[in-house]
């Protein structure tokens, strides 16, 4: 995660949403950058937490903007970047297991380990459902993402590519699909609601 006191921006870095390229690509513009686990903090973390700090040390009130991916795909992501985890805590890799495998182990409550991805929903929204962020991104439409960077930082960002997830078949069943998007109905409508916006999903200050 990254905030930009110039350009009056934050922009949260939701897992396996391609941030890590991005923030690269904008690191010399950055005056807050958070590595590692508190990279990832949340949209109501940073409502929370930051946006206070920020006000009072600052007198800053950033937009907030993060990027969203289809639901089936970031799980594929997930599932491809644990066939070697890098983490002792992780009990087998995903290399043992197949994809509709790995979908019923995120569906689990609480997720085991090797399946504990949390959920897009659930970083980007508040308790009571509200969404704290101003801009919010479909990843499949990067043209998007990249033409607001290009006009809120007045240059044209070049993004690298990074932490690219090994291959491997990811084949979903159609009924354990199903599931998932039962299951998680309210991550795949916020989904189809930035496509149904054009890839951008302008949202109001709160």
């Amino acid at each position: 995660m990254q905030i930009y006191f110039k350009q009056k921006l934050a922009f949260l870095a939701v897992p396996k949403t391609g941030t890590t390229a991005y923030e690269r690509a904008l690191r010399p513009e950055a005056d807050i950058t958070f590595a590692k686990r508190r990279k990832h903090m949340t949209a109501g973390q940073f409502e929370r937490r930051m946006m206070p700090f920020l006000a009072q040390f600052y007198r800053l009130v950033p937009e907030r903007m993060a990027v969203m991916r289809d639901p089936i795909e970031q799980i594929r992501s997930w599932y491809r970047y644990r066939t070697a985890p890098k983490s002792a805590r992780l009990d087998g890799s995903t290399n043992e297991i197949s994809f509709d495998a790995f979908v019923l182990g995120v569906l689990k409550d609480p997720q085991p380990p090797l399946f504990a991805i949390g959920s897009q929903h659930h970083f980007l929204t508040m308790a009571d459902g509200s969404l704290p962020l101003e801009h919010l991104f479909a990843y499949e439409r990067q043209p998007q993402i990249k033409a607001f960077l290009n006009d809120r930082f007045g240059r044209a960002i070049t993004v690298p590519v990074r932490n690219v997830s090994p291959p491997k078949a990811t084949p979903l069943s159609p009924d354990i699909e199903a599931r998932l998007r039962q299951t998680r109905a309210a991550e795949f409508a916020l989904y189809d609601r930035i496509l149904q916006a054009g890839g951008h999903l302008r949202l109001p200050p709160r």
